[in-house]
């Protein structure tokens, strides 16, 4: 929200949001933190909003980039929108300009992360504004790449141009809360996702049209890098598959231990086999044959997660599904090693025959709350959403 706070330097903004992510809770534990930021209008945070709303539209397209949007304002109309649509594309800034073309001049930018001045794939965004004569740059959080941060803000101040930065700040930090993870930790960012009966029993199902289109199973399955899921249910049902117009699915990642030394996996064919990799602790041949496979010296989370990010990916869902299944182990203390940082726990109206013990007594050897807790219901099921 906009603050009253005076303005601060860019690099002190940026300390600020690796200090605070540090202390864990995901993006919303960010906001929680004292955070340097500019004064803000209500129109500015009205526009970077508007950003917000443009960067969610490339939702699982731009990993490993972040999400970003663009408006363009010059006296009190919206003259050019943009957004980053895909990683290798042009960014938000970009599109907005062409969007704007000759009245860019004089306008101010709002844009809802840091932009970049290095080149890459794309040439430097803080180029095409200085270009573009825009008066003034609005930015609603700094980006935490070492080759970006503060940099771009540096150099548009240079250029003389007014920046004011931190507005939105805690909506733009939970935006690209897996892209800032990565960035400050070298790890993908992880969220457990479950469905309990209402008698605390772990079910392989979902609740009634949550993988449908719309559904937030289905969702999740778009936003998310990959999915882990145990060989179990590998073996037995359908891998999921997000129903979202245009969605890229997820790299599934399963998780076999123990195994004999074939692992068949029925529903996966032929064609969908390149985006399936097999995480194993001793050699293992996987049918389909273009299963990729990686045997690992040690099965466990922490490494897991750091061979995800190496191979780009910077979110993964943890679809625990199965009663005693390979997961729990991998699980075990994920809460004092930080491993996790999100978890979504969909309470479904059912009671059920329990096996034992809890499915879900890992985490950890101590209690601990759960942060910015999130309540809905959908369809007759309860979901909760909170971060550790």
């Amino acid at each position: 929200m906009a603050s009253s706070l005076a303005p601060c330097p860019a690099s002190a903004v940026a300390s600020s949001c690796r200090a605070r992510l540090a202390v864990g809770g995901g993006a919303r534990g960010l906001a929680a933190g004292v955070r340097c930021q500019a004064q803000a209008s209500d129109m500015d945070a009205h526009y970077i909003r508007r950003c917000v709303e443009l960067a969610r539209k490339a939702a699982g397209h731009t990993s490993p980039n972040p999400m970003v949007g663009c408006v363009l304002v010059r006296d009190g109309q919206v003259v050019g929108e943009g957004f980053h649509p895909k990683a290798g594309q042009p960014h938000a800034e970009v599109f907005a300009l062409r969007d704007a073309g000759d009245l860019a001049e004089n306008a101010t930018a709002y844009v809802s992360l840091e932009p970049c001045n290095h080149y890459g794939r794309t040439p430097p965004c803080t180029e095409a504004l200085i270009k573009a004569r825009v008066k003034e740059v609005v930015v609603g959080m700094t980006d935490p790449n070492p080759i970006v941060a503060s940099k771009g803000i540096e150099k548009l101040r240079n250029a003389g141009i007014d920046v004011r930065v931190g507005v939105e700040e805690p909506l733009c930090l939970r935006l690209n809360e897996a892209y800032i993870h990565r960035m400050l930790t070298g790890k993908a960012f992880a969220t457990l996702r479950t469905t309990l009966s209402m008698n605390g029993i772990v079910i392989n199902q979902i609740g009634n049209g949550a993988d449908q289109p719309g559904g937030y199973y289905s969702q999740l399955l778009k936003e998310y890098d990959g999915v882990i899921v145990s060989s179990d249910m590998a073996k037995t049902t359908s891998l999921p598959v997000s129903r979202e117009a245009g969605a890229k699915q997820p790299l599934y990642i399963i998780i076999t231990q123990g195994e004999s030394s074939t692992l068949q996996i029925p529903f996966l064919d032929d064609e969908s086999a390149s985006n399936a990799i097999v995480l194993a602790d001793s050699p293992v041949t996987v049918e389909p044959a273009g299963v990729s496979v990686s045997v690992l010296d040690q099965m466990n989370l922490e490494s897991i997660l750091q061979l995800l990010a190496d191979r780009g990916l910077c979110s993964v869902l943890v679809d625990f599904r199965d009663i005693g299944g390979s997961l729990a182990s991998l699980l075990n203390k994920f809460q004092e090693d930080k491993l996790v940082q999100k978890v979504v726990v969909e309470l479904s109206p059912v009671w059920m025959v329990s096996p034992g013990l809890s499915d879900l007594a890992f985490g950890g050897s101590q209690s601990f709350p759960l942060k910015n807790v999130e309540r809905k219901e959908v369809n007759g099921t309860l979901l909760l959403e909170g971060y550790l």
